[in-house]
Formats: structure tokens, sequence, C-alpha cells
């Protein structure tokens, strides 16, 4: 049995089904990124050489006349945009370095990041997600500067992603950076796997959240939350 149909399987899934109806099905296999142990070890400019060249042989299977001078530099384009910009997020070294700052304000009451815009792609179909991002915490003694929320949500939204992964990540990484379990974040984002193809709804969007600390215990604190994004 391959790798990927185990893990299918130890998931709970028939990997019998067709393959398109277990993508439809919105699986997820892990709660990290699936990633190969020797993902980072080429260089990045010889992952864009190629994914050019791999795209340039899509390009040609589907018939596009890649001498004309719209297409020409297409290959080149996406593969840089893959490795440079949308599926950044992969890499460690481009993860955003968080500094932490004593609270000295003594500022003890939630602070609440709302709408923060994120697109990110399924790793179902390469297409995009796209959305809002609402994050809460209530400090430990530390702080971290606002912009860093937004990287941080940046930054695990740039790969190949299933949402509910993408909340837990967020998440788990605040609550390691800030050193509370105080931490709540609520993703609501529209999926072009299902706007664009599939059953080609538009208006549906994909609601998903994480509680931990009080925001999981404590009702009012939750309430609260909801209040300050409006949801």
């Amino acid at each position: 049995m391959k790798q990927k149909e185990t893990l299918l399987n130890t998931a709970g899934i028939d990997f019998s089904k067709n393959i398109d109806e277990l993508g439809d099905e919105h699986i997820g296999t892990s709660h990290d990124t699936p990633l190969r142990e020797d993902a980072f070890e080429m260089d990045d400019e010889i992952k864009i050489e190629l994914i050019e060249k791999h795209f340039r042989e899509i390009m040609h299977v589907l018939g596009l006349d890649l001498t004309d001078d719209s297409l020409r530099g297409t290959p080149r384009r996406v593969a840089k945009m893959y490795i440079k910009e949308i599926f950044s997020g992969l890499d460690p070294k481009n993860k955003p370095d968080a500094k932490l700052f004593e609270n000295k304000y003594k500022y003890n009451e939630m602070l609440v990041e709302k709408d923060i815009t994120f697109y990110s792609n399924c790793e179902h179909h390469f297409v995009p997600i796209y959305g809002r991002a609402h994050v809460a915490y209530i400090s430990n003694g530390f702080v971290i500067g606002l912009s860093k929320i937004n990287r941080i949500v940046q930054y695990f939204a740039k790969r190949p992603q299933v949402q509910e992964r993408l909340t837990m990540q967020i998440g788990n990484e605040l609550k390691q950076i800030l050193g509370t379990e105080d931490v709540a974040v609520i993703i609501d984002a529209h999926h072009m796997c299902v706007s664009s193809r599939g059953i080609q709804d538009v208006n549906s969007s994909t609601v998903t959240s994480f509680y931990s600390g009080k925001f999981e215990t404590d009702e009012n604190t939750r309430r609260e939350f909801m209040k300050y994004i409006s949801l």
C-alpha cells in the first residue's frame, strides 16, 4: 500500500472511493502541512526552473501556442509566483520573526485583530481560498506587534491548504509565540473549488474556529469575542 493510502486509511477514509470524490469531501490527512523531509534542499531558482519547464508542458498539452507574445512568458511567471508568492509559506525561512514585548500597559483584556484579509489555495484542486481571519488573545504578560498577527496569518495561508488546518496552525502558532492558552481564531472563507467548479455555488462560505484557554472554557469570553467580530 502506498504511503498516501496509509495516511488516508488511518484517518478512517475509504480509499476505494474515486479520487475526485475524496477531494470534494474536503479531506485532510494531517494537522501539519504534508511535506517531504527533503522539501527545502533544492535551491529556489532551481525549483523555479523546473516548475517553468513542467508548466510549459502543461500548457503545450492543453494546446496553447507558446510562441504567442501573451503566453510566451507565462510558464516563468507561474513558476516565480508559486515559489516567491502564493506558496512562499511552505518555506520556514519565510516565517515571520515575531518578537514579544512586555505588557507595560498592564492591559489584561482581550485584544482582537479582525478582518485580516488572506488568500490561500485549496490543496485538492490548487484554486484560491480567500476570506477573512479574526484573531484574539489575552495577554499572559507579553504582547506581539499587531502587524505580526497579520503576517502569521499570511504565512500559513501561503501554502496549499485545507481551511481547518489553516485555522489550527494559526491558533497553535500564536499560543506558542505568546505563551498563553487564551487564543481564538475564526476564519470565514470562500472556496473557488466550490464556486468555480463542481457545484458552482458562488454564495456560500465556510467558517472554522479555534478556541483555547478561556475562549474554550468561558462562555462569556467567547461571546465577547463574537460580539467584536459581529459574526
